[in-house]
């Protein structure tokens, strides 16, 4: 998807009652806003602007749109705004807050809780940066916060469609949640005069580029690949090109020697090619990623001052009994 080439909202501005402080984070398809509520609370607002739909220069509020795409735009406009309604409806630690949503600049604005914290993809960056590599413990803990919390979206009808460790927040406690779900998040086909879902290569299933029979097992398709890449540090082979010729066989041979077999049999099951093959809901996920890894073998306790003279003992022992002559038992 493009990058946002449009003018963000100025910083001071009062809208709808907050105040924007400044820009946070922006793509193709939004702009988020850090901002205040009128008690001062701290809070995040996406803004629906598609660069791609949407022009809005310095100086201005309302983008243009040109008539052409306006159909298109405001399709996405309804997705984005029934996606806030629905997922102001869940409440759960590790699914994102939507408090609020308005109308205003002839757009969509979605009011999020704002966290303080980094995404999943930068921790398992600055990990490998310093040579550590991401342990299975903190892996299946992580996965098992998302899975529940995933859980509770599905329970509501909704995919999230675009699951990867970008879209992974980890709070300063740890406590990861989800965030930027896809199921509204559209991107325009230049063939058709539609909205088509947008996808990640290496995290996206197959059915994701066919846009056919999407459930449950495509967002665990993009939960392996999340795991992949916390194992790797880079996602999985794109799915298009796994269809023609699979090689991850092998990257998963390599993963052998570093991981519990059965985080890599749940790896493996996840990112089967055909969705039929991979679990089919998020509930045996679960029960596998909590299920305690094995424990590595306990190093050796250094020896003591004990075994030390016992051990030079046994050695000058040993030696008087080697010259007692070539039949003798050491």
């Amino acid at each position: 998807m493009a990058a946002q080439n449009n003018a963000p909202l100025p910083d001071g501005l009062e809208i709808a009652g907050y105040r924007i402080v400044k820009k946070i984070a922006s793509g193709g398809f939004s702009i988020v806003y850090l901002a205040y509520d009128t008690e001062g609370v701290t809070v995040a607002i996406k803004e629906y602007l598609p660069s791609s739909l949407a022009l809005r220069q310095e100086g201005q509020l309302v983008p243009s749109i040109a008539p052409a795409h306006l159909p298109v735009f405001r399709i996405g406009l309804k997705c984005f705004f029934e996606e806030g309604r629905a997922l102001a409806r869940i409440s759960h630690p590790n699914v994102v807050s939507v408090l609020n949503f308005f109308r205003a600049n002839d757009t969509v604005y979605m009011v999020m809780a704002y966290e303080s914290g980094h995404s999943l993809q930068e921790h398992v960056q600055q990990q490998r940066a310093s040579g550590v590599k991401v342990g299975e413990l903190f892996i299946r803990a992580i996965f098992t916060q998302v899975v529940q919390g995933l859980r509770e979206v599905h329970a509501s009808k909704l995919l999230h469609l675009d699951l990867k460790p970008a879209n992974i927040y980890l709070r300063t406690d740890g406590t990861p949640m989800l965030l930027d779900f896809g199921a509204a998040r559209q991107t325009v086909n230049t063939d058709m005069p539609t909205l088509t879902p947008m996808y990640t290569p290496g995290f996206a299933p197959p059915e994701l580029y066919d846009r056919t029979g999407l459930g449950p097992w495509t967002d665990i398709y993009s939960i392996g690949a999340s795991i992949f890449a916390c194992m790797v540090g880079s996602p999985p082979q794109p799915a298009d090109q796994r269809k023609t010729e699979d090689k991850m066989a092998s990257h998963f041979d390599k993963l052998q020697d570093q991981y519990s077999p059965e985080l890599i049999k749940l790896l493996r099951w996840c990112l089967e090619v055909e969705p039929l093959d991979r679990p089919q809901s998020l509930f045996a996920l679960q029960k596998v990623l909590q299920a305690t890894a094995p424990a590595p073998l306990p190093a050796p306790a250094p020896p003591t001052l004990l075994d030390k003279l016992r051990g030079l003992a046994g050695r000058l022992g040993g030696g008087k009994r080697a010259k007692a002559g070539p039949d003798t038992l050491i």
